[in-house]
């Protein structure tokens, strides 16, 4: 059985896929699984509790944003 590939435009780049791929294995892959961020799908936020459920599908655009504390 042959995987799908899909792109997809994360932060203004793009970035090919397996897919089907949900926002949350997405983040995993990128290293920001437990790392507090931001993500915008399609110029709509997001909510953490719904990563697992939201699935990036061949053309969607993302923007991740990490959040970091400092002074």
């Amino acid at each position: 059985m042959e995987i799908a590939t899909i792109t997809i435009r994360l932060n203004g780049q793009q970035h090919p896929l397996a897919a089907p791929l949900s926002l949350a294995a997405l983040l995993d892959s990128l290293g920001l699984a437990d790392k507090p961020v931001v993500i915008e799908l399609n110029e709509a936020v997001v909510f953490p509790r719904d990563y697992p459920l939201t699935f990036v599908s061949d053309g969607s655009r993302l923007e991740v944003v990490t959040l970091a504390a400092g002074g």
